[in-house]
């Protein structure tokens, strides 16, 4: 029991913890400075809006789970960070996204790392809400150990909620040069 305990608790260390954020902005004159994004939940129908053109009725559908799924993370907002977190005493990257996802019967694995093999990889240039993205923020790390999903893409900046160790859970952009940095892949589970 002890050993299943412990092995536990290290998969749990592994996911989100420890993630210690430094401050940085790109160089790119295009990318703004600021560090604060705000994006609230919907209130309008999220059939009738759509970040790009649908091709067939399918992804309409598609948008419609996405937007849904994103109101609830958004609900979570200013929820403080907590290792292993999830609820709105405090959570992690990954716990913010487990339950956002479950509480609308879309199961996905529990920390980071594992949910980056789920889904189907997607070019950074054709992400649409809904997608996850996927961050090495240690300097020596091999693997992934933060996620965060995509909220809004307005133009070439693209706006996505996770649980910062900092700051709790947020709206980022990914033009800020930590995440710009730090970003390695994006996928579509949706």
């Amino acid at each position: 029991m002890r050993k299943l305990f412990y092995l536990f608790l290290g998969v749990l260390i592994t996911s989100c913890g420890g993630i210690k954020k430094k401050t940085t902005y790109s160089k790119n004159k295009n990318y703004s400075n600021t560090r604060k994004v705000s994006v609230e939940a919907s209130t309008s129908d999220p059939s009738k809006t759509r970040d790009r053109p649908a091709r067939n009725s399918s992804r309409r559908t598609t948008l419609s789970a996405a937007d849904n799924i994103i109101n609830t993370a958004l609900t979570y907002s200013g929820t403080r960070y907590k290792y292993g977190g999830t609820t709105k005493k405090g959570m992690d990257c990954s716990g913010l996204l487990y339950v956002s996802f479950g509480e609308h019967d879309v199961q996905i694995p529990r920390v980071s790392y594992v949910m980056a093999e789920e889904g189907k990889r997607v070019r950074i240039n054709k992400v649409v809400k809904g997608d996850l993205l996927f961050f090495k923020t240690k300097k020596r790390g091999k693997r992934i150990n933060h996620v965060g999903m995509v909220v809004a893409v307005e133009e070439d900046e693209i706006k996505f909620i996770h649980s910062s160790s900092s700051r709790g859970v947020i709206v980022s952009s990914l033009r800020e040069g930590y995440w710009n940095s730090a970003f390695v892949k994006a996928t579509r589970i949706l």
